[in-house]
């Protein structure tokens, strides 16, 4: 049976779950399409990503991914995390106000507690998808118990192995052009390959169903990553600027505007590809000290841009986007599917 199959889709194209902007709108628009639709619940509690869930079931009946984090409990040093808070005071001091004290672990990871795995046992999504690392081997098997399809994003070719190794269905080949956080286990270790050769390797080597993504923004470019050997293909970025995501006016402007990215991870704590602001031009500077772990230091950046937008400023947004986003075009996900689809020959 085919990945395509399995997972009951007419098209090999995915719709990266993208936390923060993805919603049950798009995610269901995507499906309707004979896509795979998505929802990011990494930055969700259990009550708001069940609520998602249940808004997507009713406006489609075709299936879709749910998506969360598997990061490692953060070390967040004390001394590290001060240095940070005070290396950004300046930036707090541009609006009139001072940082927190102290920085909080705003993202739980499905690592600390069942409750998620629990959560979509109830509401039985046909996949859930994992960045940043590998569920616990009693949540695989419970996944694969309930015939919910697992998938995790690798970005090199030891991480693929570990997918396989332990049980997981699908590799997320995740190369460096993808737009938001790189998937990496070791956040301190980025082999940042490019989405082509990350495929081919991961296929040379492994045997299970590989989906490309990075860099992806037309159907021209999703045949050659099928042709490379993938099963499907996943696109973020040229999602984003659809009036059902979840992207506000600033985020959607500058996608057009300002077309250029770069990878920080001043942001978050996590190296991620984003739109090139201020977090690029006035904090990543030659000076800058070791940065908050995650996602303490995505909770300063937050409190910065919340602080920053009511001046009129949205320098500081976590505007993530794929390297070659100057290549987006405006269109609504129906319509984007539909021309994905004629470029694809499918």
């Amino acid at each position: 049976m085919t990945l395509l199959q399995r997972l009951e889709i007419q098209h090999p194209i995915f719709l990266a779950p993208m936390a923060g902007v993805s919603t049950p709108q798009l995610a269901a628009e995507v499906s309707g399409m004979g896509g795979l639709g998505s929802l990011g619940l990494g930055a969700s509690s259990v009550e708001t990503a069940r609520k998602q869930i249940q808004e997507t079931q009713v406006l489609t009946s075709g299936p879709f991914q749910v998506n969360f984090f598997c990061h490692q409990p953060g070390q967040n040093p004390a001394e590290i995390s001060q240095r940070w808070i005070q290396y950004l005071s300046p930036e707090f001091a541009k609006f009139g106000a001072v940082p927190p004290a102290e920085l909080q672990c705003i993202y739980p990871s499905f690592l600390d507690h069942d409750d998620f795995l629990q959560l979509v046992l109830d509401t039985r999504p046909r996949a859930v998808s994992f960045h940043f690392g590998i569920p616990h081997p009693h949540q695989i098997q419970q996944l694969r118990q309930a015939d919910i399809i697992t998938m995790v994003s690798a970005t090199n070719l030891a991480e693929a192995r570990e997918i396989e190794a332990a049980g997981v269905n699908v590799i997320i080949a995740q190369g460096i052009e993808a737009g938001g956080h790189r998937g990496i286990f070791n956040p301190h270790m980025d082999g940042a390959m490019q989405t082509s050769d990350l495929v081919q390797l991961i296929k040379q080597h492994c045997t299970l169903p590989v989906v490309a993504s990075g860099g992806i923004m037309n159907g021209q470019q999703a045949k050659i990553m099928l042709q490379l050997g993938a099963e499907a293909v996943q696109l973020g970025t040229a999602f984003v600027q659809c009036k059902t995501s979840a992207a506000n006016a600033a985020y959607r402007s500058a996608l057009f505007d300002h077309p250029l990215t770069q990878i920080t991870d001043s942001i978050s704590g996590r190296p991620a590809r984003g739109l090139v602001n201020h977090w690029q031009t006035r904090i990543d500077l030659p000076e800058r000290p070791q940065v908050a772990a995650y996602p303490y230091a995505y909770d300063l950046a937050k409190q910065l841009n919340a602080l920053a937008n009511q001046h009129g400023d949205s320098g500081y947004g976590a505007f993530w986007a794929g390297s070659n986003v100057a290549q987006i075009r405006e269109m609504e996900a129906q319509e984007l599917m539909h021309q994905l689809v004629l470029e694809m020959g499918q």
